[in-house]
């Protein structure tokens, strides 16, 4: 979905496919057909835009074999959909039955991510629209944070400038402009919008920047304006926003608040859990150790990284940090120019939520999903922007 700012320039509005399992080629083209069609036809809309995530097998498919990405860019066209952003942070097994901290592997001290990305980058020059010349990938913020030697940060550091180069020899070759987003998430080196000042200005690329995710945001009780503000400030480019949502508990002390966060402890995807007390954000890598007790002190609001629907907060006494999505996306499209062109809907738990709040079928999921797109698409006209055909 595009959007023209009242400046002029062209906002992307996009869902992220990572919801869906796909980690070969063949997976990701009925993807297309099963899931962001349909969901582009509820919507009634001409075309969609789809944060592509191509696991790893997929990539190298698509990588080693130039007839394969014109046959992919060709079905996009296709399915009236298009590819602006990927999801470069999953590496494989998205889609399995646990996922929790594998999802950080490998990291950006192991040349494999260095190899996969710069692979996601010459896929995105060819998926890219005709009338488009920039396009994005948010990746891993570095590391997860207890294998954050040193050493292993110098080399990741070192990564991410080679990458760097490669994204501008690869404008010179292509005519396409790429650039990378570090995406802060709770227990990595980087959580925080605030610990991503440092590398990236260390860094110092206008290629390498940040991705904000506002669950993560959220999750981590950054405030959305004194963090984007620090962001611009700094000369951080930021390259993409996820649009989502964490799930918030208030009084998390109370029996029936615990009794309902339970429902939400599960063994797919890992669930980081902060609390900010009267000295400082705490928290666990997981809800499951925050409700046990006292893991995690209760006598202030619990916020836990679960992407909930955007358009259905969960029930009562739980709710969701929208207000926070709200807050965040004022400040990066309603101000005089958009501080990031490049939005994507990240709800990729809908099969992990609780049995109420779970979709059933096919076509319920591409339902919510639309529904969550069109909660995105009114925040956005509400903001001033104007949807384009």
């Amino acid at each position: 979905m595009r959007f023209r700012h009242p400046d002029g320039s062209l906002v992307h509005l996009a869902y992220c496919t990572n919801v869906h399992p796909a980690e070969t080629l063949d997976a990701v083209v009925a993807q297309l057909r099963d899931h962001c069609e349909p969901i582009r036809r509820r919507l009634g809309r001409d075309r969609l835009g789809i944060g592509l995530w191509l696991a790893k097998d997929a990539a190298r498919a698509l990588e080693n074999d130039p007839c394969a990405l014109a046959a992919l860019r060709a079905e996009l066209d296709r399915r009236g959909l298009e590819v602006v952003t990927l999801n470069g942070f999953p590496y494989e097994g998205f889609g399995s039955e646990q996922v929790k901290y594998r999802v950080y592997k490998p990291d950006w001290a192991d040349p494999e991510r260095l190899r996969h990305t710069t692979a996601l980058a010459r896929i995105l020059t060819g998926l890219l629209p005709d009338d488009i010349v920039e396009g994005s990938i948010s990746t891993l913020p570095l590391a997860w944070r207890t294998v954050a030697t040193p050493a292993r940060m110098e080399t990741a550091l070192t990564a991410l400038r080679t990458l760097g180069d490669r994204l501008d020899a690869l404008a010179e070759l292509t005519g396409r402009s790429l650039r990378i987003g570090l995406e802060p998430e709770p227990g990595c080196v980087i959580e925080t919008t605030a610990d991503a000042l440092t590398p990236l200005t260390y860094i110092a690329h206008p290629r390498i920047g940040i991705c904000v995710d506002t669950c993560h945001l959220a999750t981590s009780f950054e405030d959305p304006d004194t963090a984007l503000d620090a962001l611009v400030h700094a000369g951080v480019p930021i390259v993409k926003s996820q649009l989502s949502a964490a799930l918030h508990a208030e009084h998390p002390h109370r029996p029936d608040v615990r009794e309902a966060l339970t429902a939400f402890d599960e063994p797919r995807f890992l669930h980081q859990t902060r609390t900010l007390t009267a000295t400082g954000r705490q928290g666990t890598d997981d809800l499951g150790e925050a409700l046990q007790h006292s893991a995690l002190p209760d006598s202030t609001p619990w916020r836990t990284h679960v992407h909930v629907p955007l358009h259905a907060a969960p029930a009562a006494p739980l709710t969701s940090t929208l207000p926070v999505l709200a807050t965040a996306l004022t400040r990066l499209v309603g101000g005089p120019h958009p501080l990031s062109r490049h939005l994507e809907v990240e709800t990729y738990t809908w099969h992990a939520l609780p049995a109420e709040l779970r979709p059933r079928t096919r076509a319920q999921l591409t339902d919510g999903i639309a529904a969550e797109l069109s909660l995105a698409r009114d925040l956005l006209t509400d903001l001033g922007l104007k949807e384009l055909p």
